[in-house]
């Protein structure tokens, strides 16, 4: 059996910096941080309503757009069909959407919000809001406009 030498912390860090790659730098990795403190914000605001964040994007969405079809609206959330359905299910369930067929195409599904559903959306957009605000708190209001246009721009 042949010994195995142990790497210290530091000497690690060395050979991570001296092969290029210095994972607190990366764009994946900061995104991620970034996305789990916008996550827990919004948990910690939204827990009264008990949406999570891909629920309340797609009321926002559905109001946006008065009726919708599934599909369109997993475009407009950036949500895959398996996670859109799943969402869509969950909503129709708490009495919060409704379906009815496109008078245009029978086969369609469009979406709309019952009158549930916008009561509980505008009595949930103020912690929308909210969240964002302390989502961007640590940021100037020049770096706050700076983030969003670039992130616009990767999306």
């Amino acid at each position: 059996m042949t010994d195995v030498p142990i790497i210290k912390k530091k000497d690690q860090d060395a050979v991570t910096r001296a092969n290029g790659y210095v994972l607190e730098e990366q764009i994946g990795h900061l995104l991620r941080r970034a996305h789990q403190r916008a996550t827990s914000i919004f948990v910690g605001n939204f827990a009264v309503h008990q949406l999570t964040p891909t629920q309340f994007a797609t009321l926002a969405k559905i109001a946006d757009e008065g009726e919708i079809s599934q599909n369109r609206l997993g475009r407009l959330t950036a949500m895959d069909p398996a996670t859109m359905k799943g969402v869509i299910g969950r909503l129709q369930n708490r009495g919060l959407i409704q379906r009815s067929h496109d008078p245009e195409d029978r086969r369609r599904t469009l979406w709309r919000l019952t009158p549930e559903g916008e009561t509980l959306l505008a009595a949930s957009i103020g912690e929308g809001k909210r969240t964002t605000a302390e989502t961007l708190a640590p940021l100037t209001d020049r770096e706050r406009a700076v983030l969003l246009d670039l992130l616009r721009k990767l999306g």
